[in-house]
């Protein structure tokens, strides 16, 4: 199938304040630990809402709607209508932020076909990886020229982990639909880890344009038979995330191998969400960046065999080595040696972070639940990103690659056996 490219041409930027000041007391935001360590780019959220003439008003008044319900909801998440003051705080100065409305010069059927994440960026209100960018929060709506249209949000990793983020989309379309109990966000990152002198780290270490996108659709059926398969050989039946994780970590090995050295290291990295690992644990609305990646030491992984070590990495990180975290230092230590061993090149990293699970499809603003969630194209290499499917318990895996090694990697005839249709409508058959 061919690539279908489109263009998304703005009409119209306005700047959305919080609908009720900040107090005096809350103006000051102060990062946290975790939020200091994160990498200055945008998580991306694209959701997608086909026309539906019985169930939406005219696309005016679905802007106007979203505006009134995204200034009251930014009266709670207050520091995302701040600025940012270096790598130690948010002004939450009440200075707003960029609502843009674009017209996109295709229908919204001919993108859901064949979705390719590189063209999904034009629909985006900033550049995922626009550093100096001062704005914590961005929203662009999309008018497809079927009446069809995309909410397309950019919330800044600096302030929010992928949970925190997709909390406050739904909290957002929670407003939007008037319901009368909303979750209150916890602002306690900074207590729980308290900022420290990072002289000698940068934390935009790994970020590149020397990539490309592209997305990967595996069915329930196909997951299952890797859980089946992997289960023979793990000490334990592995999850749907870790089945799918180690069958692309075999298969990126075979796409590296005769890349560069022949003697090579992996290192394997997985997000790992904090807040169920505390005692007791902390609430979902706890917002920033309660999250940790689960690191291997560096490996040597034979070619085409699933590695099953993460769950080991995984584990390890409990109550009590969140405690330890809490201190900061030992932490501080070895992800600076890690960022000097990765600026030499001396290891091959391939990061995973799951988003399966979580409220994507619970976005509903009052028309209707989305048609489909999607993802732009990734600001960093050899980075996997997991959604669920819309239906029937797939993944769509997002990966992020150098060119050379996503030509031999999308040629696996191993991974073709394994894959499903990319086009979004016909998922759930």
């Amino acid at each position: 199938m061919g690539i279908m490219k489109f263009e998304a041409e703005v009409i119209s930027k306005h700047i959305i304040k919080p609908a009720s000041p900040t107090p005096d007391h809350l103006r000051h935001y102060q990062f946290s630990f975790l939020d200091q360590i994160s990498p200055p780019v945008y998580n991306p959220l694209l959701l997608f809402y086909e026309f539906n003439a019985k169930t939406q008003p005219n696309i005016t008044e679905i802007s106007n709607h979203l505006k009134t319900s995204l200034a009251k909801v930014l009266s709670l998440y207050y520091p995302l209508a701040g600025r940012f003051k270096d790598n130690q705080h948010v002004d939450c100065n009440d200075n707003g932020v960029p609502y843009l409305e674009a017209q996109v010069n295709c229908k919204l059927s001919d993108v859901l076909n064949n979705p390719i994440p590189g063209e999904l960026n034009k629909l985006m209100p900033f550049e995922l990886d626009d550093v100096a960018n001062k704005y914590p929060l961005g929203v662009q709506l999309n008018v497809f020229q079927c009446g069809g249209f995309a909410i397309a949000q950019c919330l800044t990793h600096k302030l929010a982990d992928g949970l925190s983020y997709f909390t406050f989309s739904k909290t957002w379309a929670a407003t939007a639909r008037g319901e009368p109990k909303i979750a209150q966000p916890q602002f306690i990152s900074a207590t729980l880890f308290p900022p420290k002198n990072l002289s000698g780290y940068d934390a935009r270490t790994g970020i590149t344009r020397n990539k490309v996108t592209k997305r990967f659709v595996f069915s329930a059926i196909n997951i299952e038979e890797l859980r089946k398969v992997q289960a023979n050989k793990a000490s334990a039946r592995p999850s749907r995330v870790e089945a799918l994780s180690s069958f692309i970590l075999s298969r990126f090995v075979e796409a590296t191998k005769d890349i560069g050295s022949a003697e090579k290291f992996y290192r394997v990295v997985h997000a790992v969400n904090l807040r169920p690992r505390f005692e007791p644990p902390l609430p979902h609305h706890s917002f920033g960046n309660l999250y940790l990646v689960a690191m291997t030491a560096p490996l040597q992984i034979s070619s085409g065999e699933p590695y099953h070590g993460i769950r080991e990495e995984i584990s390890k990180i409990d109550n009590a080595y969140v405690r330890k975290l809490q201190k900061g230092d030992e932490h501080l230590s070895s992800i600076k040696t890690y960022a000097k061993s990765f600026a030499k090149g001396e290891q091959v990293t391939i990061s995973f972070s799951s988003y399966c699970r979580f409220p994507l499809y619970d976005n509903d603003f009052g028309w209707g639940r989305p048609t489909w969630v999607g993802s732009p194209a990734l600001t960093f290499k050899n980075l996997v990103n997991f959604m669920d499917t819309r239906e029937g318990g797939g993944i769509e895996a997002y990966i992020s690659l150098e060119e050379e090694v996503m030509t031999k990697f999308e040629s696996d005839v191993v991974l073709l056996a394994y894959m499903s249709s990319s086009a979004v409508l016909n998922q759930a058959s």
